[in-house]
């Protein structure tokens, strides 16, 4: 026999109206009569209808997480930390929210279809993480899903993503930050440094690289696009793109890398050469994972909050925190100096 809402309210000897605003978590209700509640939704395994309540709100009790790649820990923290935050304020039996975490494999289409998704299911937020791809059809297509979930009554937030009219945004200083290091290599004395960049196609990728150009530019310091790499943002991409580094130029001195997990690869490439880091060759990544700090010699980096950027993504996804004045923030990184860097050799 199906329990409805009137058993609860029956048995919590409420009315179905104080039930309701119980699980929905839309109105406040003196906590004694809410554990009341609870308990006999407990005591009667009562299920919340969740397609009814979406029909009868503005938006379901859903919430998506897109991510670039689940498995880089870059996605699963700042995923991790959106989702610690999105919880309702229903307790055990309604107000809850469901988190999505959908994995796009850094496809534009799968991108698109999730949000087409999430726009039927009324999601009730909707957390784009990481850098955009750059593409003028894909952003404009992005751009109107975002507007129509938003007119239909769905936060839309960005963490780690460029700005959008249609969304609050926490942006990271990716140029800024890839300055720093390249700055920081500069002023040990490096001037032959290879650069292994991220996709082409991703905004992370050119803003980091531009930033790395900024600091060779002010310091009157060679751009030789010889030692530039393209690649992606995984181990094997730095192992790979290093030795072909070394290839072009044996005397070079540094490698600065698109991301931690690519420095990882860079540091194996060196060390089957032959070659010592930081006294032959230093390394340095960016985003400061948790295992930067464990690699033998510790890397250099830029650490970003994610963990931080992602609850603070959370918060305002649910209504918890008001947004940036103007709807944009700025989440700068800071230089990380250990064992991986150090003067070049004479």
């Amino acid at each position: 026999m199906t329990v409805t809402l009137a058993d609860v309210a029956a048995r919590a000897q409420v009315s179905p109206a104080t039930v309701s605003r119980v699980l929905n978590g839309n109105y406040p209700v003196a906590a004694s009569t809410r554990e009341r509640v609870l308990r006999a939704v407990d005591e009667l395994d009562y299920v919340l209808n969740g397609p009814a309540s979406a029909l009868a709100a503005a938006t379901s009790d859903l919430v998506g997480i897109l991510v670039n790649d689940i498995a880089d820990p870059f996605f699963g923290i700042m995923a991790s930390a959106i989702q610690s935050e999105i919880g309702g304020p229903g307790g055990r039996a309604g107000g809850e929210r469901l988190a999505v975490v959908c994995n796009t494999g850094g496809s534009p289409e799968r991108e698109l279809t999730y949000l087409t998704l999430l726009q039927r299911q009324r999601a009730a937020a909707v957390v784009l993480t990481g850098g955009a791809v750059e593409d003028t059809a894909h952003a404009a297509a992005v751009s109107a899903k975002l507007r129509k979930l938003a007119e239909a009554g769905t936060r839309v937030v960005l963490c780690g993503r460029p700005p959008a009219p249609e969304a609050v945004a926490l942006t990271f200083d990716n140029r800024g930050g890839g300055r720093q290091l390249t700055e920081h290599l500069i002023g040990l004395g490096h001037r032959r440094m290879g650069y292994i960049a991220g996709p082409e196609e991703r905004t992370t990728t050119r803003h980091r690289l531009e930033g790395h150009r900024e600091a060779l530019e002010a310091a009157g310091v060679e751009d030789d696009p010889r030692l530039t790499v393209l690649g992606r943002y995984d181990r094997r991409s730095g192992y790979e793109a290093t030795l072909e580094l070394l290839r072009r130029d044996p005397s070079l001195t540094a490698v600065v890398a698109a991301n931690d997990t690519v420095a990882l690869g860079a540091c194996a490439a060196l060390r089957d050469s032959g070659l010592r880091i930081p006294e032959d060759v230093s390394v340095a990544g960016f985003d400061d994972l948790p295992f930067a700090i464990d690699a033998v010699p510790a890397l250099t980096t830029v650490r970003l909050p994610l963990t931080e950027a992602g609850a603070r993504a959370g918060r305002i996804a649910m209504g918890r925190e008001e947004p940036p004045p103007g709807g944009i923030a700025t989440v700068r990184g800071e230089l990380m100096v250990r064992g991986s860097t150090g003067a070049p050799r004479k």
